[in-house]
């Protein structure tokens, strides 16, 4: 029987990212190609069911917080009821959501009602031109719509920025003002290869220049506590309501306090965002393996999981850089 999850540098695991689908109404540049990718048959994702049965389980073995990602959560149909139905789970401390905003803002008032009070939404400018020219679509106005419901509805919202050279640069100070008036978190992230592509990304623009180019303009910005397994370092300027956070995506200067596990949309456990999986939980379920059966899997992978980023990648299979689309993946 398995007391709780952890690997072999003694990290406790209470921490899944669970991907409910690869859809994505959006067309990133640094996520995927324009054209999009080829969508996973519907038959290949994991059912609600399953995903259910496995949470569950899972939250006996020590998880405790699940956040749900993609692809676009709102996507997948009937995504709702599932989140309900997941809210309820006894023992699961904290269910959050990462999304594009374009579909969310209708639901912010149910999602509050069942207990879901974070949600992390992502926005890589204030420009609309430059939304279209990074997300190709013309959304912008839909994704400020859920913010102001969010907002509205007592949410704690955390803003994903991906800063992209020759893209977004000028947007970051523009955001770092809306955490002036607005109680919110605005988190750049170092660029990451998962493009969906064979594009190499290059860090000029990696966590030390963002925050030198914050300083720039907010010299008296301040370094404050991060919280335990934090991934960002995070800051706070006087006289403003909200925060400012860096993650040092591609450094991955994070990697010693890890406690996550993901699931992507076709059931296969990453121990690491850059490790290639090893285990297809869902395969496991529907060859009809017990909870226990399933656990002890999931167990085992957890114990051969990489130090760090930089060591999972090197471990994978193909030995070729990671490129796969982070919808692919489950953010």
């Amino acid at each position: 029987m398995i007391d709780m999850l952890q690997d072999s540098y003694g990290r406790s695991i209470n921490y899944l990212r669970l991907a409910v689908t690869d859809r994505c109404n959006l067309r990133c540049t640094y996520c995927m190609p324009k054209e999009g990718l080829d969508w996973l048959p519907r038959k290949e994702l994991m059912t609600y069911n399953e995903m259910l049965r496995l949470c569950s389980f899972l939250v006996k073995l020590g998880i405790e917080k699940i956040r749900i990602t993609g692809g676009e959560p709102f996507i997948r149909k009937d995504l709702f009821p599932f989140l309900k139905e997941l809210s309820q789970i006894k023992g699961l401390k904290e269910l959050t959501v990462t999304t594009n905003g374009v579909l969310t803002a209708p639901f912010v008032p149910k999602l509050k009602q069942i207990g879901i009070d974070s949600v992390n939404l992502s926005l890589d400018t204030l420009d609309n031109d430059r939304f279209i020219q990074i997300a190709h679509r013309d959304e912008l106005d839909k994704v400020l719509n859920t913010l102001d419901m969010l907002l509205l509805h007592n949410m704690e919202v955390k803003i994903n920025t991906v800063v992209m050279e020759n893209m977004n640069i000028r947007d970051i100070i523009p955001l770092v003002h809306l955490t002036k008036t607005l109680p919110i978190g605005i988190r750049f992230i170092e660029q990451m290869p998962f493009n969906g592509g064979n594009r190499l990304n290059s860090l000029t623009w990696n966590y030390k220049r963002i925050l030198e180019h914050i300083q720039q303009v907010f010299p008296s910005i301040t370094k404050i506590p991060d919280a335990p397994h934090s991934t960002s370092f995070n800051y706070h300027i006087p006289g403003h309501k909200g925060d400012v956070g860096i993650i040092a995506a591609y450094s991955r200067l994070f990697c010693g306090s890890c406690n996550r596990i993901r699931i992507t949309p076709l059931g296969v456990l990453k121990t690491c965002l850059y490790d290639n999986g090893k285990l297809n939980i869902k395969d496991a379920l529907r060859k009809g393996v017990s909870d226990e059966e399933a656990g002890m899997l999931i167990s085992d992978a957890i114990l051969k999981k990489a130090k760090n980023g930089w060591e999972a990648e090197k471990k994978r299979d193909n030995q070729e850089p990671v490129h796969e689309s982070m919808a692919t993946i489950g953010g």
